[in-house]
């Protein structure tokens, strides 16, 4: 199960970026559950599913009570399913430029398990380190899920009462589970095992 470290724990305030789904969702209850005083982050970067996305988000920040920044950040060309190149650095840096604070834990819901490399330790390690560049180490990268399978977060959920049914995880914006892009495809796995 997901650790936080000692530093972490000092630290008050988190963001979480929410992008709605399944893992956002958790991470943002994993920090509640914690004791932090938490807030979201959403980012449209012209991805297909924002119009999806942002109604999910604000409906997970609505049962959570908590508050919701909605950053735009748009590109020239139209963002695609699949991996996105940049995407969670992008996400990250976007995100730190705007948090109202200068300490505390900017979270991503990344785990184990996929075939993505900003999913993993090195990537969190090397944007930690830029992130100290800027922050002199008080902003920390929290990534709580990043040992953990899709299979544990969902479990972790259904334990926990995340509102799953308010999440919403198609990366190419149609009724879930598409059947066709990778997250779906996990949500139908997912759905077959409970």
């Amino acid at each position: 199960m997901a650790q936080t470290s000692k530093h972490i724990t000092n630290n008050p305030r988190a963001w979480v970026l929410l992008s709605g789904g399944i893992d956002s969702t958790a991470c943002l209850a994993f920090y509640l559950e914690q004791g932090f005083s938490v807030a979201g982050i959403f980012v449209d970067y012209g991805q297909i599913a924002m119009p999806r996305e942002v109604r999910a988000a604000e409906a997970v920040a609505k049962h959570y009570r908590i508050p919701l920044t909605k950053l735009k950040w748009m590109g020239v060309q139209q963002k695609t399913s699949g991996l996105i190149l940049g995407r969670n650095a992008f996400l990250l840096m976007g995100a730190l430029i705007e948090l109202p604070e200068d300490q505390g834990i900017l979270s991503i819901g990344i785990h184990a398990g996929t075939r993505y490399q900003d999913c993993k330790g090195l990537f969190v390690r090397k944007m930690q380190s830029l992130f100290d560049t800027y922050t002199k180490g008080k902003v920390q990268i929290g990534a709580p899920f990043l040992k953990w399978t899709k299979g544990d977060i969902w479990q972790y959920s259904k334990s926990r009462g995340v509102p799953l049914d308010l999440t919403y995880s198609c990366e190419r914006g149609e009724n879930q589970p598409c059947g066709i892009c990778l997250s779906c495809q996990d949500l139908e796995r997912l759905y077959a095992s409970t």
